[in-house]
């Protein structure tokens, strides 16, 4: 409870509000209320609900996410304030294309909330991906194909589960790690997945169980080639970043 603590100074101070203000505006006690911002006490499901409805914040949020941390220009808010996803922009306010390493799962699924450690992910920027948000994570183990280790899958940020689409392809974050899966059928609360690699069975993943969803849109292989990539404009404009993008390979070996 100290990050609904931390939220709750946070916001009172954005608002130059008192606690007696906040207090009287919830119909509690102040000292009641100066307990959750403390964090010696937590307020009850409803009196969270409250709070939630008081600050237009979502329950989720104010519990997860320390929102002292977001800038409004870094940060793309999603629907019904339900996800907030760090992203990075350059100088011109274009995203980003950051690149998940190698071996660093886990810090991904424990990181991908926060603006920081994405702050500190390396990027790349792809002139004909500029609608939308995209990042790159890495193929990993034979459940991928045609894609081998050495090769980035570059997905687009899905807003919404309800936007998923059977017969296409999404690289999938769980509590467990990325999983690049096809969508063999949407249930009211699941979905059922394929492998590419036939040697694998289908198997059901729970909404609850999803943290995020990348469409998948093209593939960055260890030659530094596209896969699915036609259109020859596109291709010389990508050649002129392959210099670039062997480097950061380099690096991100080299790191782990």
């Amino acid at each position: 409870m100290l990050i609904l603590a931390e939220n709750l100074r946070h916001l009172r101070a954005q608002k130059g509000l008192s606690q007696q203000r906040i207090a009287d505006d919830l119909i509690i006690t102040r000292g009641r209320y100066a307990k959750y911002e403390e964090g010696t006490s937590q307020p009850p499901l409803e009196l969270l609900l409250k709070i939630s409805h008081y600050y237009h914040i979502s329950a989720d949020l104010l519990l997860t996410v320390k929102l002292s941390k977001y800038q409004l220009k870094d940060i793309l808010q999603m629907a019904d304030n339900r996800i907030l996803l760090p992203i990075v922009v350059d100088g011109t306010g274009e995203n980003k294309i950051e690149i998940i390493p190698y071996k660093a799962s886990m810090g991904y699924i424990n990181g991908y909330r926060d603006p920081e450690y994405i702050e500190h992910l390396q990027y790349m920027s792809l002139p004909f991906l500029r609608n939308g948000k995209y990042r790159a994570f890495p193929a990993e183990g034979d459940s991928m194909p045609p894609f081998k280790d050495g090769t980035y899958i570059i997905g687009e940020f899905v807003e919404q589960l309800s936007d998923l689409k059977t017969d296409k392809t999404y690289l999938i974050v769980t509590q467990d790690g990325f999983v690049y899966k096809s969508i063999e059928k949407i249930n009211p609360d699941s979905i059922i997945v394929r492998s590419k690699n036939t040697f694998y069975e289908t198997y059901e993943i729970l909404f609850s169980e999803i943290l995020e969803v990348w469409k998948f849109v093209k593939a960055l292989t260890d030659e530094y080639e596209l896969i699915d990539l036609t259109d020859n404009v596109v291709k010389d404009m990508f050649l002129s970043l392959k210099e670039d993008m062997k480097k950061m390979r380099e690096e991100l070996k080299a790191k782990h």
